[in-house]
């Protein structure tokens, strides 16, 4: 008997979800448990796998189209099996039908967005394809607009291999591979009216950045702490560490940070704590959420039980969860359930930030970099290593004096590293 198989819930946070591509075919036979396509949540790649067997009969939300939880996307059954029925009852429902119509809305990889040109083609250029363009728009998705941007590839120059011929990841990439660039300047006549525009759907990640701050920023009475802290003895323990590790082991300054913040939280329970609406949670252990940048925002990796684990062990899952977030392979439980968070920009050059809690924490931790800085020491003017470090604390479960104590304990770990084995 032929069943639906609907958009399941995929993470926590989950509203809809994107088809990235789908595993299997219309035909295919499908195994119990089997993966038969890949969902784009709000933070990662999901593989969504079929409760029962059967063959796909039917795909009714193609790639690169979005699906409310729940939703109708394919039907599953026995080969030649009549599905009418169940076809027309999605219909009649108002679920997504096999072929959207091309206003539907759609998220970033496939979704077409218009792009304005800010100027007009010389006459002698010839756009090679027309049905990429809707009153005189082009069709691109975000991702193929954004990479032609960066790369300097010219709109007008590629054919759109996507649905009403809209200009997607691969056209981009192939033009890049062809070494496409886009026409000198010199070949478009001046802009004869405003500039142009072009817009981008909110990716998944993006709204949920935007709703998670909104319910940070709002609510939560925040207030900051900031602390200078000498980085030389730190940094010195780092190039001790890292001399008996192998190249792909190094231990960075952050993986030192992380470690000392696990520390400090287990010396200041109170921080490591968040705000229930009749009592604040105490957690066991440190399970540091550490900032990692993606196309899309932020997504924090967590370090589970970080003030049980050593610098290297640290490094480890650092790279390993970073590297899994860019790809978008995080599993739900790996980037939820943090107690505490850690917003390093350092490395960017930012001296000194604040960074905006992420509930139900009570306090996350903004790192700028170390650099040298002269300062007075027993009278005299020396430099330096001197790295800012600013705690956004949310009021209603840290007050000041207890934010100060627990800064005051991660500076003294960093400055004198032997006081983390007290």
């Amino acid at each position: 008997m032929a069943n639906k198989i609907l958009m399941p819930k995929l993470s926590p946070t989950m509203e809809e979800g994107q088809i990235s591509r789908w595993i299997k075919a219309e035909g295919d036979a499908i195994e119990p448990n089997e993966t038969i396509a890949e969902v784009d949540t709000d933070k990662a790649t999901m593989e969504m796998t079929s409760l029962e067997g059967g063959t796909l009969l039917k795909i009714l939300v193609p790639a690169g189209n979005n699906a409310k939880l729940g939703q109708t996307i394919g039907i599953i059954g026995n080969p030649g099996e009549d599905i009418s029925a169940l076809l027309a009852e999605v219909s009649s429902n108002g679920a997504a039908s096999a072929a959207p119509a091309p206003k539907a809305e759609a998220p970033k990889t496939e979704t077409p967005v218009a792009v304005t040109p800010t100027a007009e083609p010389n006459p002698k250029s010839e756009i090679p394809n027309p049905k990429s363009q809707m009153d005189g728009r082009l069709l691109v998705s975000p991702i193929a607009a954004r990479m032609a941007t960066e790369n300097g590839i010219d709109l007008r120059t590629i054919n759109g291999s996507g649905p009403q011929g809209r200009i997607i990841k691969r056209d981009i990439e192939a033009a890049m591979a062809g070494g496409s660039k886009s026409h000198p300047q010199s070949e478009f006549t001046a802009p004869k009216a405003a500039a142009g525009f072009r817009e981008e759907n909110t990716s998944k990640i993006r709204q949920v950045i935007a709703q998670r701050l909104t319910e940070s920023i709002g609510p939560i009475p925040t207030f900051y702490l900031t602390v200078e802290i000498e980085m030389d003895n730190a940094l010195a323990l780092r190039k001790q560490i890292n001399a008996t590790l192998s190249e792909d082991e190094k231990v960075s300054v952050n993986d030192i940070i992380v470690k000392v913040a696990a520390m400090s939280l287990m010396k200041h329970p109170i921080v490591n704590a968040s705000y229930r609406d009749t009592s604040i949670r105490f957690y066991d252990q440190a399970d540091v959420g550490v900032a990692v940048a993606v196309d899309e925002g932020l997504i924090t990796p967590v370090i589970r039980a970080a003030n049980h684990k050593g610098f290297a062990e640290i490094a480890r899952d650092v790279k390993e969860l970073a590297v899994r977030a860019r790809d978008r392979k995080l599993q739900p439980e790996e980037y939820t359930g943090a107690t505490f968070s850690i917003s390093n920009l350092g490395m960017f050059g930012i001296k000194e930030f604040t960074a905006i809690i992420n509930p139900p924490e009570a306090a996350i931790l903004a790192v700028g970099g170390a650099t040298p800085t002269p300062v007075v020491r027993d009278g005299e003017i020396v430099v330096r290593n001197i790295m800012n470090v600013t705690m956004s604390c949310d009021h209603r479960v840290i007050d000041g004096a207890t934010g100060a104590k627990f800064l005051q304990t991660f500076k003294q770990m960093l400055e004198n590293p032997v006081l983390m084995l007290v």
